[in-house]
């Protein structure tokens, strides 16, 4: 179980009510585990939308962050193309999230944003998960190719045109995007608008808009 009790650094909040985990803790497992920038530039996205959506909906940031901020932290290493649901991506860091003394309701989540997990998206914190996963990835490819590599000036025209667009950032799965904002029960020009403000204050933290962070930190 993660000790919980020592001061985190920075001005990164204690643990989460009811979650023995601190967010710099679950960081620090993120980037044990992953390397790549492009990945952990999209696990910060991630939580970045959830803390969003966790404010907007009553939910507890830090625990609906945290869930963001792991959701896909042993992707890298355990990628699981053959889409098991006991092994590999996110059974395997799910066991190991558990061991930590995870939260059910948490692990449960990250397992159904996966859905060849067979694990149902019964909770608001499941479904935003899955509802902003695939779109966060998307939403940081139109941001990228935008001149000003940035959120601030990302318009819903321009990311509604890119996807219809197949070839562009061809490896996010435009139904589930769309499934997302279903399950979430809001219309999806509504659900990309509110990510898309969501992201805007972390871009620097991404390594956009003029940062240099190249998704390295939070």
């Amino acid at each position: 179980m993660w000790n919980s009790n020592r001061a985190p650094g920075g001005p990164t909040p204690g643990p989460c009510p009811g979650v023995d985990v601190t967010r710099d803790e679950a960081l620090q497992l993120m980037q044990e585990h992953t390397l790549s920038p492009s990945l952990r530039q999209h696990m910060l996205a991630v939580e970045a939308a959830m803390r969003a959506h966790a404010s907007k909906s009553g939910g507890d940031p830090e625990t609906w962050g945290i869930v963001g901020l792991l959701h896909d932290f042993d992707y890298e290493k355990f990628p699981n193309s053959e889409h098991s649901p006991t092994e590999g991506h996110p059974a395997w860091g799910v066991r190991l999230l558990r061991e930590r003394g995870l939260p059910d309701a948490m692990c449960r989540a990250i397992l159904g944003h996966a859905t060849y997990s067979g694990v149902p998206r019964d909770t608001p914190l499941a479904k935003t998960l899955f509802g902003v996963d695939e779109l966060c990835g998307f939403l940081v490819a139109c941001a990228l190719v935008r001149p000003s590599r940035s959120f601030a000036d990302l318009e819903l025209s321009s990311v509604k045109k890119k996807l219809k667009d197949k070839a562009f950032a061809r490896g996010v799965n435009r139904d589930e995007v769309r499934q997302g904002a279903d399950e979430l029960g809001v219309p999806l020009d509504e659900h990309i608008a509110f990510v898309i403000q969501a992201l805007r204050p972390v871009e620097q933290a991404l390594g956009l808009g003029g940062g240099g962070g190249g998704g390295g930190g939070g």
